[in-house]
């Protein structure tokens, strides 16, 4: 009997609320690249203009090669050819501290913390905001700025510095310079849904546990999609907004007011149902953005305080009662 109630238990608690990031341009102005072209006089529409060339050039050569991985690929190119000299990931971290976010940052991920532990109801029922980057940027330069401390996880490309190579029958570690040297992970705007789900699952949280593939229950599931926000600023976060959207997460776009482009897509975002709302990328008190997220938290938050009232009085009702 005890084995059946412990089957029977929820996985998880379903007590969070997710807020999912992108980050060059929903966070921060520009691409996250751009302390790292300064710091070694690179310039920096020349290296994306290159970038763009890439597939086209080895598709002339019957190879089929995708944009991010172009870029990436580019990067340990320029570190081979010394323009990048010593690029390394503790490099990456530092050139992190060096960028400037949008009004309100990092202050307003620590306050959407702070809104549901200030009130009572949500505390007793141990409702939590959590913070997770989903990017196609590079991780260690997340890692490195001032928003880091308030992530609970981050989905972006890593590089591998020290490979691997076989001896005698063995690996052993090549000893270098400490520059990056091979691509470790990489992410993209189709594999940003897998970090989604991953996130839905709790695999961050019991990554020798769960696994992204394996069927789960919605009730087992550590973050609902409906306890789930998306913000992020452009048409290459369609396939993540269309996942959370589906699920009954909230979805939001953001644009730079300085950039009329960046406006019109996020407008657009909204005209064709991608997003709920779409908001100028001003995180400070009373603007339209922290109205939107914090009232979308205290809304999941209530509902999720609902639901566990709810269910601690059907537990109640079931006890059995002597009869008068």
């Amino acid at each position: 009997m005890c084995e059946y109630l412990l089957l029977m238990k929820p996985r998880f608690s379903q007590n969070i609320i997710a807020m999912v990031w992108d980050f060059d341009k929903t966070l921060i102005p520009y691409y996250m690249q751009k302390p790292m072209f300064q710091e070694y006089g690179v310039d920096e529409k020349q290296f994306w203009d290159e970038v763009i060339q890439l597939p086209k050039l080895y598709e002339k050569q019957g190879i089929k090669l995708s944009p991010d991985t172009a870029y990436l690929n580019h990067i340990l190119t320029y570190v081979r050819k010394g323009i990048f000299k010593n690029l390394s990931n503790k490099k990456l971290r530092e050139l992190g501290s060096q960028l400037e976010m949008f009004p309100g940052l990092p202050d307003f991920f620590q306050v959407c913390q702070e809104l549901v532990l200030a009130n009572d109801l949500f505390r007793r029922f141990e409702i939590k905001v959590e913070h997770y980057i989903v990017s196609t940027g590079l991780t260690e330069i997340i890692r490195g700025s001032t928003i880091n401390r308030f992530v609970n996880g981050i989905w972006g490309c890593e590089f591998i510095e020290s490979a691997y190579e076989p001896v005698s029958g063995s690996l052993s570690l090549i000893d270098d310079d400490g520059s990056i040297n091979d691509i470790a992970y990489q992410i993209d705007n189709t594999t940003k849904t897998r970090a989604l789900f991953e996130i839905n699952k709790g695999v961050n949280v019991h990554p020798d546990d769960i696994s992204v593939n394996q069927a789960m229950p919605e009730q087992d599931r550590r973050v609902p999609f409906e306890n789930m926000i998306y913000i992020a600023d452009g048409p290459s976060d369609v396939p993540a907004f269309s996942v959370v959207k589906k699920n009954q997460g909230k979805t939001f776009a953001v644009y730079n007011k300085s950039n009329p482009l960046s406006f019109k897509q996020a407008q657009q975002l909204h005209k064709d149902g991608r997003v709920d709302a779409c908001f100028e990328a001003d995180y400070t008190e009373s603007s339209t953005a922290y109205l939107w997220l914090t009232n979308e938290i205290i809304q999941i938050a209530e509902q999720i305080a609902l639901e566990k009232k709810s269910s601690l009085r059907q537990g109640k009702d079931s006890v059995p009662t002597h009869i008068n």
